[in-house]
């Protein structure tokens, strides 16, 4: 598993002005904590964080991640913003030949397990996790057919992009070293070469991108 938690968190303002998005506490605990505690519900012990921005404040918190009950490594992104994409190109020596890649700041709940096993019944080189939204929890921007994406952006998208991938490593040899690149960028020229399959997921994510998502966790968690 690798997770991003390189962004500059702009739209949180001075909740994450001191310290990366995935440190903001909920309940006393870094929203990264929640993340890693799903993970191993679902058996994911062996974790990559690309980091960046206030990098420190991660890595004294979490260490190797043994007092967590997991195993984590770092790949940081230095001075040079990388974009997603770029981060997990960085980070490719760290990486199994199969790796689940998702976004530092959402909290999925879909069975990891399932979605590898759906993935691995098939050739191809990467899978995204998608849900039928409806503009309702962000903008829809994927658009599927068949079990595989066939538009990203499209005016009549109706699921969006759930936070959740699996990628073959070889295909990062496509991404040139040292570059900004995009998640866009990246699906979208799997999407033109008909390589990008989707599995959609049944219960809704959340996320911490901006203060009423990050309330709505907060919610959430209280709720649990």
């Amino acid at each position: 598993m690798i997770i991003l938690c390189g962004g500059l968190a702009t739209r949180l303002g001075n909740l994450a002005k001191t310290i990366p998005k995935s440190m903001v506490l909920i309940e006393g605990k870094p929203f990264l904590e929640y993340q890693i505690n799903n993970l191993k519900k679902h058996s994911i012990k062996d974790i990559v964080l690309c980091v960046g921005h206030l990098s420190e404040k991660i890595k004294d918190y979490f260490g190797n991640g043994k007092q967590f009950g997991v195993n984590i490594k770092y790949s940081d992104d230095g001075d040079k913003l990388l974009g997603p994409i770029g981060a997990v190109k960085n980070a490719e020596a760290l990486l199994e030949d199969v790796f689940f890649f998702m976004y530092g700041d959402s909290y999925l709940s879909v069975d990891f397990q399932k979605v590898y096993s759906y993935f691995m019944k098939y050739n191809k080189p990467a899978l995204i996790v998608v849900y039928k939204n409806y503009d309702k929890f962000d903008k829809s921007n994927l658009t599927i057919k068949d079990n595989m994406v066939i538009g990203h952006r499209e005016k009549d998208a109706v699921y969006i992009d759930y936070g959740i991938s699996v990628i073959r490593k070889k295909i990062l040899d496509i991404i040139p070293k040292n570059t900004f690149y995009t998640t866009g960028q990246f699906f979208s020229n799997l999407i033109k070469k008909e390589q990008l399959l989707a599995f959609e997921a049944e219960k809704r994510f959340y996320h911490i991108g901006d203060p009423d998502a990050l309330e709505e966790f907060r919610e959430f968690i209280k709720s649990q």
